[in-house]
């Protein structure tokens, strides 16, 4: 049975500024009656061995598609540099030992990946748990992006973050080339969406802004959704 493998892997070399982030992630599936215990082995050892300029983030996979199997799925961010350097720094004992440990309460693997976000938008101080997540087939990647950035950047509403990114390996099924993060503060705002955080002029602008992003961002569709929830944060 294939559990959580943490691969040190190569990283393709890019030339971006330093600032940019960078992600590798793990999903994973696990029993109910387990999940209290990967939360705590988790919790003790990165809140004592987060690796340097790195956030650590751990995620419940609440609502997803059928053919997504994966329960949970733990992230490392950081830019370019940082990453690198946890996985050029290899394993050690107290590594080792962590994930012989969380192996044991882990029913199988669930694939992994890695690549970059591209834009970011939001109160960034806020902590945002539940997490609205699209998968995009985008027809030009260059003006998408561009344009996302200039619908969001102008019209995002406060109480929400949107991430937005690629993946450079590990897609896995499916033909998506973007995905889009969609943060909320609570599941009324996440039921609601991001329209039901504005009202009036601001409402209405936003919805204008909206029907010219869709005229001009080369065409996007979206082909997988979910939401998942933050659990911990290191």
């Amino acid at each position: 049975m294939k559990k959580l493998v943490f691969v040190f892997a190569f990283f393709l070399c890019l030339a971006i500024s330093a600032q940019d982030n960078y992600y590798t992630m793990y999903s994973f599936v696990v029993e109910p009656q387990n999940e209290a215990t990967v939360y705590k082995l988790v919790e003790d050892y990165y809140s004592k061995n987060k690796p340097e300029g790195i956030y650590v983030r751990l995620f419940e996979n609440h609502f997803k598609a059928e053919d997504m199997k994966a329960t949970h799925s733990i992230v490392f961010l950081g830019t370019q540099e940082a990453v690198g350097n946890m996985y050029a720094g290899g394993g050690n004992v107290n590594f080792d030992l962590f994930i012989t440990k969380l192996n044991q309460y882990i029913k199988d693997g669930a694939g992994s990946a890695m690549g970059k976000h591209i834009a970011l938008n939001g109160d960034t101080s806020t902590r945002y748990p539940f997490q609205v997540y699209l998968l995009l087939d985008v027809a030009d990647p260059d003006k998408y992006d561009a344009e996302h950035q200039k619908f969001h950047s102008k019209h995002n509403p406060p109480g929400m973050l949107v991430n937005m990114g690629n993946v450079i390996a590990g897609q896995g099924t499916g033909h998506y080339n973007r995905w889009a993060i969609l943060g909320y503060k609570d599941m009324k705002s996440a039921l609601g969406g991001p329209n039901q955080l504005l009202s009036g002029p601001a409402l209405a602008a936003r919805q204008k802004a909206w029907d010219a992003y869709r005229a001009s961002n080369g065409g996007v569709e979206v082909v997988g959704s979910g939401m998942r929830v933050l659990l911990g944060a290191w």
